[in-house]
């Protein structure tokens, strides 16, 4: 299985990450990747950047070589209606945009159906392009009608190399993206594969994404990251 993009990793602007861009870019190029995306952390998340840095992305150039680089965010989803940590003008300039549930910023302990509406909620937005890491058991969520909602948004959902692997500290991972996979095989909705990675060492490392998605045998057709190109024509494009 050949996974050519990596959606999904951090640098040290996201202050609890530990590479810099070009250590992150040159991981990604040694391990044969087509591209990837620097997708910092959004404001509200303790420690990172805040709003200007992802104001200035234009002076950042998007080709070396053969491989082409996305510079966007991870956002934060703040509650049941979906609010995001950054404004609409900022994200209509990204690349690439992630929207994630994170306990520090969007609290624990509430409901399955509070939990489905924030993702839901999220997906009607025009800039958002993926949802980060549904997989977390101490947020659970109808991946029925999140499955659903992605198809009729055009949302890629995420299967998260960092949630799977073991010892993490996310929560009944495997047996939630097993459920989700499934769900996407028959209603036919397309997977992104993100690394997560904090650290170089794990820029395009996909072992256990790999691994999930050959036991579930996913069909290659429904993962947008098997090529650069392919993956740029299932992004959903922003109104």
């Amino acid at each position: 299985m050949k996974i050519a993009v990596d959606t999904h990793s951090h640098t040290i602007a996201s202050g609890h990450a530990y590479s810099t861009m070009k250590e992150m870019i040159l991981a990604g190029i040694e391990r044969g990747l087509e591209g990837m995306a620097i997708t910092e952390h959004a404001p509200k998340m303790p420690g990172t950047c805040s709003e200007i840095y992802f104001q200035n992305y234009a002076v950042i150039p998007r080709k070396r070589g053969h491989f082409s680089l996305m510079m966007g965010v991870e956002l934060n989803i703040m509650d049941e209606n979906g609010t995001v940590d950054l404004p609409q003008g900022i994200l209509r300039t990204m690349d690439i945009v992630i929207a994630s549930i994170h306990g520090l910023c969007y609290g624990e302990g509430k409901t399955r159906e509070e939990n489905t509406n924030a993702y839901l909620n999220a997906m009607k937005n025009p800039y958002i392009h993926i949802i980060g890491h549904p997989d977390d058991g101490r947020i659970p969520v109808d991946y029925e009608k999140l499955v659903r909602a992605a198809k009729e948004t055009h949302t890629l959902l995420e299967v998260n190399n960092s949630s799977l692997r073991p010892g993490g500290f996310r929560v009944n991972t495997w047996a939630n993206a097993k459920e989700m996979l499934e769900i996407c095989k028959k209603e036919e909705v397309y997977i992104t594969t993100g690394s997560d990675a904090h650290v170089e060492d794990d820029a395009g490392n996909f072992k256990y994404v790999k691994k999930i998605l050959e036991e579930v045998d996913f069909p290659e057709k429904l993962i947008s990251t098997t090529s650069y190109e392919k993956f740029q024509s299932l992004l959903k494009k922003q109104g």
